[in-house]
């Protein structure tokens, strides 16, 4: 019976289900496909000295690889946050009728699981069609010869497999969690009860602020003064930056309602009160999944300008190291995944925020009642978009002030002449994607609510 109802209410929750399913298809064609990269680059006849460069890189794609893992963990427990939030009225329907609460917890582990599997299929399928493209491009970098050929690694398909379990149980585990600890009273008034700032009061978000200080202060001065720290050191100081950058998010949506509120005039004019008290009622779910984002963008401007500096035209007569060019293995992985991170960064953030809309629909429904004009809505809706995609933004660009004086450091030592360039153009791509996206999230939060 358990696993009929599953598989009834995952028909039934496509929409919601779709961004579930994109974000976890998304994530395990980005960790196959970083597995699977070693196979693309070994297949291309590169030189002794190449191929020994590359082996010797193997621990710190391995550790970019944990760092990945890591960031869709916080990403999928988000998703799974949204789904549990819109479906805790069913789930205390089904305890009103008698089904004991541990059966309610299998119902979502079988869900979890039929959609977990669904979407780990369709990832590694993903990058398994795209690994002409992705041999493409170790061709270009190498000035290899190519030749049209799609590849499938086992051994990186193994893997991802066993991340997503983790991941997959993890979510589960959360889910079943959140839902098994409260009341029926609560589920059953779920949809009418808004999300909560936790933290939300003046000394709080001081306090936040100021622990994200001392994070800050290491990650930030490691890229600085102790850049070889950094890269030894990479994985802790991924978890360093997403905290602070966590705190220093929950903070500033404090301090940004506290100044908005204090301009009485300004506040009450049109829509802007709604689209605060918008903003504010989903800041505690959203601050860790905009903290994500605003960690893989900074790291993608930094992977991409590194990638560059280790390959295509940053090898010139004036490297300070001899045979720079059997770097490019490196850079090819930077690149490459630089843009990755960089798209599946945009992806998550729209689908982040189509969910947050799919929320949103009575209290905009609830405008339209009382006459609200479309235009005002519109307004209102971009404004809540503009903001969750300008804050990781920044947020990112600070970090690359910091980061790219680390991958300035390996452009001196390799050479490089046009670095300044090489960092205008990624900063262009980056703010162009995100951009493109945003347009694009606009319009389908538009479709959904108006």
């Amino acid at each position: 019976m358990y696993v009929k109802l599953a598989l009834g209410n995952v028909r039934r929750s496509l929409c919601d289900y779709s961004v579930y399913f994109a974000t976890l298809a998304l994530a395990a064609c980005l960790l196959y496909s970083f597995i699977a990269s070693g196979d693309y680059l070994l297949a291309l006849g590169l030189t002794p000295d190449q191929r020994a460069i590359y082996a010797k890189s193997g621990t710190v794609l391995e550790g970019f690889s944990v760092f990945v893992v890591v960031i869709f963990i916080f990403l999928v427990a988000y998703a799974n946050r949204f789904i549990v939030r819109r479906r805790k009225r069913e789930f205390g329907l089904y305890a009103l009728v008698g089904m004991p609460r541990h059966g309610v917890a299998a119902v979502l582990a079988l869900e979890g699981l039929v959609v977990g599997a669904a979407s780990l299929a369709a990832g590694i399928i993903l990058g398994g069609l795209l690994s002409p493209v992705f041999s493409a491009i170790a061709a270009f970098v190498f000035d290899a010869p190519w030749r049209f050929q799609a590849s499938f690694s086992p051994g990186a398909a193994t893997w991802t497999a066993g991340c997503f379990v983790a991941i997959t149980a993890l979510g589960a585990a959360a889910c079943a969690r959140d839902v098994l600890r409260r009341p029926l009273v609560d589920l059953m008034c779920a949809e009418r009860a808004p999300e909560h700032l936790a933290f939300g009061t003046k000394r709080a978000a001081r306090i936040q602020f100021i622990a994200a200080l001392p994070l800050l202060a290491i990650v930030w001065g490691a890229c600085v003064f102790q850049p070889m720290y950094f890269v030894v050191f990479i994985i802790p100081m991924g978890f360093a930056a997403f905290g602070a950058t966590y705190l220093v998010m929950r903070s500033a949506a404090w301090r940004w309602g506290a100044r908005a509120r204090r301009h009485v005039e300004v506040y009450w004019t049109g829509l802007r009160a709604f689209t605060v008290r918008q903003v504010e009622a989903r800041v505690s779910s959203t601050a860790a999944a905009l903290s994500c984002v605003c960690v893989l963008i900074a790291a993608a401007v930094c992977m991409t300008c590194a990638g560059f500096a280790f390959s295509v035209g940053m090898r010139g007569p004036g490297a300070l190291i001899e045979n720079a060019s059997s770097l490019a293995p490196i850079g090819f992985v930077g690149i490459f995944y630089g843009a990755a991170f960089l798209v599946t960064a945009a992806a998550i953030l729209a689908l982040q925020q189509l969910s947050g809309a799919a929320d949103a629909r009575q209290a905009f429904e609830t405008l339209r009642e009382l006459g609200c004009e479309r235009a005002m809505a519109r307004a209102s809706l971009r404004a809540q978009v503009r903001l969750c995609f300008a804050a990781p933004l920044a947020g990112a660009l600070i970090h690359d002030v910091f980061g790219l004086v680390l991958v300035a450091f390996l452009a001196l030592v390799l050479g490089s002449a046009s670095f300044a360039l090489v960092v205008a153009g990624v900063l262009g791509f980056t703010v162009a994607i995100m951009g493109a996206y945003y347009l694009i999230t606009c319009r389908a939060c538009e479709r959904l609510l108006l």
